[in-house]
């Protein structure tokens, strides 16, 4: 299931995020997040992407940010969000609102509080994750399955004790969040529901173990691996 505009101020961490516009296109999948520094930003971004207007290097006043809502549209963007805060720009216009609700544009006001980094960080992953599950999840379930038919256990274990990027004790001690993000895709608000938790224990489990996974080589692939694993393990 891809990333959508509505999920953001879902994603741990990202709760102060609020969605102050154009509502009726929260579903737009978000491809990629773009911070925008220049006046016009059409002839960098090629459809999809959440594009963040920060303030800091160009003066945003109302006209401007009108004209970010209005280019997004000619270029598909997935959403707009707008960093608000004393620093730059102050508050959002409520005319900006309307008219995010008659292009159908997503709007965002983001705190200026709350780090650009770790926004972007938390974003990427997301989408990462949500693609993995898009690609992973069926296929890979049917092979764990065909493979412990056709192996046996016991070989399956020896595979996992040598290719596995987190040891067996450790996957099965982790079997409750892997089952719930494969049933879920990686949505940490579904999967905290499943799991009778907050979101952020799930965000905190699941950040040990990418944080884990990504000592042992390159992440996404790893964490791929570790889904297989999980799977031959529960088959």
């Amino acid at each position: 299931m891809p990333l959508t505009c509505a999920d953001i101020p879902q994603l741990a961490g990202l709760e102060s995020i609020v969605l102050r516009g154009g509502a009726t296109a929260s579903g737009n999948r978000v491809r990629w997040p773009y911070v925008a520094e220049n006046r016009w930003f059409k002839n960098w971004v090629k459809g999809g992407e959440l594009i963040f207007i920060t303030g800091i290097s160009r003066h945003r006043g109302p006209q401007n940010l009108a004209e970010c809502l209005y280019e997004g549209k000619e270029c598909n963007i997935a959403g707009l969000v707008v960093l608000t805060g004393d620093a730059f720009i102050g508050q959002l216009p409520t005319t900006l609102m309307r008219l995010a609700d008659e292009l159908a544009v997503p709007l965002f006001e983001q705190p200026y509080s709350l780090p650009m980094v770790a926004v972007t960080e938390t974003i990427g992953r997301a989408i990462l994750q949500s693609e993995q599950a898009d690609s992973t999840t069926v296929p890979a379930a049917s092979l764990a399955r065909a493979l412990v038919d056709s192996l046996g256990m016991n070989s399956i274990d020896l595979l996992i004790r040598n290719y596995a990027p987190l040891p067996k004790d450790v996957l099965l001690d982790s079997a409750d969040i892997l089952d719930a993000w494969l049933e879920h895709q990686g949505n940490y608000q579904a999967m905290a529901q499943a799991l009778d938790c907050h979101r952020n224990t799930v965000g905190n489990r699941m950040a040990r173990l990418n944080h884990e996974i990504s000592l042992r080589g390159e992440p996404a692939q790893r964490f791929k691996a570790m889904l297989l694993a999980h799977l031959l393990l529960r088959s």
